[in-house]
């Protein structure tokens, strides 16, 4: 028991530790795929961790070797969202990248300047959502 019991299923602490690492904290359906910071639509995809979900930004699938490692996310032939992690693409690999780091209302990794731009486009994005004036600041933008 304890430790070395073996735990599987959607709600074992493995698989819930494991999809928060990687940021698979979308909300399950039947919600709207939608950002709860942003209110941006995102493309929601499951896991193989059973039960969590990740959002992806809508239409942007790029070379998977100019994003930086951890941040790559591809589509399985079943449908579902895998990180890969430190792994090194193949040659011609198009990856996907999580709303999270490029949501404008969440503190930036800023570990790659491409996710800087799609921030400040989502920003731009979400202001244009809500008719907001250029000069309102999101909270945490300062």
């Amino acid at each position: 028991m304890g430790d070395t019991e073996s735990t599987s299923g959607p709600d074992s602490t493995d698989n819930a530790f494991r999809a928060l690492l990687e940021g698979a904290t979308a909300p399950r359906p039947p919600a709207p795929p939608d950002c709860p910071f942003c209110d941006l639509p995102q493309d929601r995809h499951a896991t193989h961790y059973e039960g969590h979900w990740v959002l992806l930004e809508p239409r942007i699938i790029v070379p998977a070797h100019t994003v930086p490692p951890r941040r790559r996310w591809i589509i399985t032939s079943d449908g579902a969202a895998m990180n890969l992690w430190d792994a090194e693409p193949l040659p011609g690999t198009r990856c996907r990248i999580a709303h999270r780091t490029v949501c404008p209302y969440l503190r930036p990794e800023d570990l790659w300047p491409w996710s800087t731009a799609l921030r400040q486009e989502n920003k731009r994005r979400a202001l244009r959502l809500f008719n907001l004036p250029e000069d309102w600041g999101l909270p945490g933008t300062g």
